[in-house]
Parts: C-alpha cells; structure tokens; sequence
C-alpha cells in the first residue's frame, strides 16, 4: 500500500475478510498508517457465523472458519488500542440479494494509543 505512516485519522473495515494467512498482517499493517489516537472501526463476521451460514446460504459470508473473527483475535490484533466498544453479537441482515438472514458479527471500535 502506498500511504505515508500516520497519514489517516480513521480507517473502517466492513466486513473485510482475508485468508487466514495473512488477515493479522494487514490489520497490523493498516495500524502504521493511522495517527495516534486515531479511530478503527470494524464490523466482521464472527466464528458463530459459520453455523448460521451453513442452515441458510443467504446470509452471504465466508464459508471458512479461518476467514471469520474471534474477540480473542481483535484483541490481539489490535492489542495497542483503547477499547470504545468490543462486542459479538447476532444481527438480522437485510442487504440485498446475498445478505438476508440472521447472522453473528464481531463489532470493534478501538483508539490507536
């Protein structure tokens, strides 16, 4: 990514899903180019998706386990911030034709110290 250190005061990452391999990585990544006491807002798929995905395919989401999120690995991801909010919770989605359905999400609002 071709971004200076510091550079933005907030990043939101909406359902950004990566491969296993590499989705720490990028959150750390990302970390270096928000200013201090900048904000990260995240709404993922939680672990507990898989069981809703799986009873309706609908609901839309990865299919892979290791695609979707955990509180634990928020945490450590993002272990330099300040939690404002840090939540799994079930949600009902009505967002078109691939997102219909109840699901299970991670919500993260953290402040880069």
């Amino acid at each position: 990514m071709d971004y200076r250190s510091e550079q933005f005061d907030a990043i939101a990452l909406i359902y950004a899903h990566f491969p296993a391999e590499i989705k720490s990585y990028y959150h750390k990544t990302l970390s270096q180019y928000l200013r201090k006491d900048g904000l990260v807002i995240l709404e993922a798929f939680s672990k507990k998706h898989i069981h809703y995905v799986l009873k309706n395919e609908k609901v839309g989401g990865p299919r892979e386990l290791e695609m979707l999120f955990s509180i634990d690995e928020i945490k450590s991801d993002f272990e330099n911030y300040e939690i404002i909010e840090l939540e799994e919770k079930e949600i009902e989605l009505k967002e078109g034709l691939f997102h219909n359905g109840n699901g299970s999400v991670i919500r993260f609002v953290g402040r880069k110290r």
